[in-house]
C-alpha cells in the first residue's frame, strides 16, 4: 500500500478528531498512486495514523476512513460502516425520512445519503467516494433490504459546487429506473412535497425536522412570521396551531412549493410572499406592524472563515429588525446554518442586536440539527446548525 508521511508537527486536525489531511501537511509519498486509491498515513516518526483515500486535485488531499491498522478497506468495510450508520438512525430518529449517511460524522467522508420514504438520494462530494459510486449504492441497498427496507428508486444530487474543488463535474440524475421525483412525505404530522431533482441540496432540509416541531407549542393562536421559509418547514408546522402564519422567501419556486404544501394540508391560515427578507422587515417596521413569533432561518451568510466578519453584520441586522417587530413577550427563533459561525459568536451577535434594539432576551432553548446529522466532538464542521429560541421583552 502507498505510504504517506506527514511533516513534523502536522496532522493536528486528525489528532483532535477530524478526518482531513491537507496537501501542505504532507512530507512525502512512497510509491505510485491513482487519485481515489486507499493509502496509509503515518506521522513523521512513522507512527500509524490511518487509512484514507487520496486526491491530489484537492487541497484536502487525504480523507481518512479508518484509524484501525487492522482494517481492510474493501466492500465489506463499507457495508459495516453502512450498518453502523443505519442502526444509529433507528435508535435516534423516525426513519421514514432521515439522513442515513452524514459524511465525516459517519466516518464516510464525502458521502451524504438521504432517505425520503422509499427513495434514496446520494450526494458524492469527493473523488474517493465518486469512484466507488456503484459499489456504495449497491451496498447500502443490500443493507436496507436485509433489514426489510425496500427502496423503489435512487437519485444522485452531486451538483454541489464543492465537487469542482475535487476536480469533478457537477452532475445529477437517476441511479435507478426513473421515477416521479416529486415525493410526498410526512413530517411531524405535516404533509410536504419534496422535489429531489430540483429542490435545494438533496431536496429538503431534514436537519431542521425536530426544530420545526419544537417551535409549534409557542405558536398556538399566535401571528407568526417565518422569514426565509423555503418550502414552508417552520411555517407549516406553526400553521397547525397558529392563528395566522406569513412565510416569506426571495425564491419564486420556493414560495410556489410552500403554497402547494399549505394546500396539501388544507390550511387556510397561511400567506406566502415572495420578498427580500431585509426589505420586508424594514417595510413592516415602518408600518408599525407586530408579530407574536418571528422565525429567522436564512441561508448561510458565511461559507468561509474569511467572510465571518461581514456575515456577523448580516446576522446582527436581521435579528435586530426582527426584534423590533415582535410584540412584547414575543418569541424569536433564530438560526444559522454555517459551520464557520461558532455557537458562542452567534449568541454574542444576537445579544448585541438585542442591546441595540433595547430588548432583553430570555433564553428558552438552544438547539442544533436533528440527531441523524450527528455532531462529532473534535470535528467542528459537523456542529453547524444553530437554532436558538428567545422570549423578547423590553428592558
Amino acid at each position: 500500500m502507498i505510504k504517506v508521511t506527514l511533516k513534523r508537527n502536522e496532522g493536528r486536525t486528525v489528532s483532535s478528531g477530524g478526518l482531513w489531511i491537507f496537501d501542505n501537511e504532507i512530507d512525502k509519498i512512497s510509491g505510485d498512486y491513482r487519485n481515489g486509491d486507499i493509502v496509509e498515513v503515518v506521522s513523521y516518526k512513522d507512527d500509524f495514523i490511518g487509512y484514507g483515500y487520496i486526491n491530489d486535485n484537492s487541497k484536502i488531499m487525504i480523507r481518512l476512513l479508518s484509524r484501525n491498522r487492522k482494517d481492510v478497506i474493501d466492500d465489506a468495510f463499507f457495508k459495516r460502516r453502512f450498518i453502523d450508520a443505519w442502526n444509529y438512525r433507528k435508535d435516534v430518529v423516525e426513519t421514514d425520512c432521515c439522513r442515513i449517511v452524514f459524511s465525516d460524522s459517519d466516518r464516510l467522508p464525502g458521502l451524504v445519503v438521504d432517505k425520503f420514504n422509499d427513495i434514496l438520494v446520494f450526494e458524492f462530494d469527493s473523488l474517493g467516494m465518486d469512484v466507488r459510486k456503484k459499489m456504495l449504492v449497491d451496498t447500502l441497498l443490500e443493507v436496507l433490504k436485509e433489514d426489510g427496507v425496500l427502496i423503489k428508486g435512487v437519485y444522485e444530487r452531486s451538483d454541489a459546487k464543492v465537487r469542482t474543488l475535487e476536480g469533478l463535474e457537477r452532475i445529477k440524475g437517476f441511479l435507478s429506473e426513473p421515477f416521479d421525483t416529486d415525493i410526498e412525505i410526512m413530517e411531524n404530522g405535516v404533509k410536504l412535497k419534496v422535489d429531489v431533482a430540483q429542490g435545494q441540496k438533496t431536496g429538503y432540509f431534514l436537519d431542521q425536522k425536530y426544530n420545526h416541531l419544537a417551535i409549534r407549542h409557542l405558536c398556538k393562536d399566535k401571528i407568526v412570521l417565518d422569514c426565509c421559509t423555503h418550502t414552508g418547514g417552520f411555517a407549516l408546522s406553526a400553521a397547525k396551531v397558529a392563528r395566522k402564519v406569513i412565510g416569506i422567501d426571495a425564491s419564486d419556486l420556493a414560495i410556489k412549493q410552500a403554497r402547494e404544501n399549505s394546500d396539501l394540508n388544507g390550511f387556510n391560515n397561511t400567506e406566502f410572499v415572495v420578498a427580500d427578507v431585509f426589505d420586508y422587515l424594514i417595510e413592516k417596521q415602518q408600518n408599525n406592524e407586530r408579530f407574536d413569533v418571528i422565525i429567522l432561518d436564512p441561508p448561510a451568510f458565511t461559507k468561509s472563515k474569511n467572510s465571518v466578519k461581514n456575515a456577523s453584520k448580516g446576522y446582527k441586522d436581521i435579528n435586530y429588525r426582527a426584534m423590533k417587530l415582535l410584540s412584547p413577550g414575543g418569541f424569536l427563533v433564530t438560526c444559522s446554518c454555517s459551520e464557520y459561525m461558532p455557537r458562542d459568536l452567534f449568541m454574542k451577535i444576537v445579544l448585541s442586536a438585542a442591546n441595540d434594539a433595547h430588548k432583553r432576551l430570555r433564553l428558552v432553548e438552544s438547539r442544533a440539527q436533528a440527531p441523524d446529522h450527528p455532531i462529532i466532538l473534535g470535528n467542528n464542521v459537523s456542529d453547524y446548525l444553530k437554532c436558538v429560541i428567545f422570549q423578547v421583552n423590553d428592558r
